[in-house]
């Protein structure tokens, strides 16, 4: 397949990760020369006051809502090939089918797990390369499908599950998970120190709440800090948790030594770097940023689900701490800073997670793995193509 070819990315905004995703390999795909990049938030597109409901719940379910995403999370293998199975096989089809044919796109990925672009082959007979684009560490069912050609995988560990439900060795890559650019970069760390006004001769905690601000306890958890450890400078970062913020700026002004709270922060990595280690939700995106700068984490109280799978892979790894209780965060934080051999014994483990260039890996591999399918094709005589 030539690079000046069409690739549609399809994305969907329940939390920030698989959006991230698609923005990196659209970047990617640009930089790689693709003729034409179609990013598309297909449900949105297709459904929006569906799609906004929905997204609503799904943040909900960080915490009045989490009984709930857990029967759908854990229940979804005993509906997977039933009739309430059926609406979700058919979402998106008409506005899919669109695009599909004013574009006519050379290859399509999936960076959310959209069973309507492995079903529109099915109930049409038009083979686009279709792959599958995994942003957690741990396996969801809804992510397989028999007309998916190639799924890239964060570790290892996803890879045997994929094989455990038949998936074939040749169709699965670990490539780690794709993220900005910026968290590969080097960077000057007194300039970092200075940039944000922290001492360096400190170790510092980082609370990184997630881009839509969703971690719980956040102001308990900043004033323990603050009135008991005066060794430590308290960063936190609210995403776009407006309320989040505007609860904590008296605590920066009346600490500014000790505290300070910032909004979204686009050049986080930096944050990342002069953090001691960083407390935050167990999204995949942030702890695959967390691999590529060797910073350990501090998973607190994740929600069932991906995010409960994507903390104990970690914990298994001994590169994070689960803690679920507020009454005892403050002193196992404050042991794990105090303990310099363990701290970087958890920085050597989350380093070893890490998979450099994720996105020049993946696109690298899908241009030859879309060759390959249409080549297929053409020596098969097909039409639907």
């Amino acid at each position: 397949m030539k690079r000046n070819s069409k690739v549609l990315i399809l994305t969907a905004k329940y939390g920030n990760g698989h959006v991230q995703v698609a923005k990196t390999l659209e970047d990617k795909c640009k930089q790689m020369g693709f003729s034409k990049v179609i990013v598309c938030n297909l449900y949105s597109e297709s459904f929006p006051v569906f799609s906004e409901i929905t997204q609503y719940l799904y943040l909900k379910s960080f915490s009045i809502g989490k009984q709930f995403y857990r029967l759908f999370y854990y229940g979804v293998d005993k509906i997977y090939n039933k009739r309430m199975m059926n609406l979700y096989f058919k979402m998106g089809h008409k506005r899919l089918h669109q695009i599909v044919t004013s574009e006519q796109p050379d290859m399509i990925i999936n960076t959310f797990p959209m069973i309507v672009v492995p079903e529109y082959r099915r109930k049409t007979g038009t083979v686009i390369p279709t792959f599958n684009v995994l942003t957690d560490f741990c396996l969801h069912r809804i992510w397989v499908h028999e007309n998916i050609d190639k799924y890239y995988v964060a570790t290892n560990h996803v890879k045997e599950k994929l094989l455990q439900l038949g998936i074939h060795p040749s169709t699965i890559k670990v490539t780690g998970i794709p993220i900005r650019k910026q968290f590969e970069e080097k960077m000057d760390l007194n300039e970092i120190y200075e940039k944000y006004k922290l001492d360096p001769d400190k170790k510092t905690l980082l609370i990184v709440a997630g881009a839509h601000g969703v971690l719980k306890n956040v102001k308990e958890l900043c004033q323990s800090f603050i009135k008991q450890s005066e060794h430590i400078q308290t960063v936190v970062v609210c995403g776009n948790n407006t309320l989040l913020k505007e609860t904590l700026d008296p605590l920066a002004t009346q600490y500014p030594e000790q505290f300070s709270v910032l909004s979204y922060v686009e050049r986080i990595d930096e944050l990342y770097r002069v953090a001691s280690c960083m407390i935050t939700k167990p999204g995949g995106i942030t702890l695959t940023e967390a691999t590529a700068i060797g910073l350990p984490v501090v998973l607190f109280k994740p929600v069932p689900g991906q995010e409960k799978e994507n903390a104990h892979f970690f914990e298994d790894n001994s590169s994070a701490i689960i803690i679920n209780q507020i009454e005892d965060i403050f002193d196992e934080v404050n042991q794990l800073l105090a303990d310099d051999l363990k701290l970087q014994k958890m920085r050597d483990n989350i380093k070893k997670l890490h998979v450099p260039n994720s996105s020049d890996i993946i696109i690298e591999d899908m241009i030859k793995e879309a060759s390959y399918i249409r080549d297929k094709k053409v020596m098969a005589g097909s039409v639907n193509y």
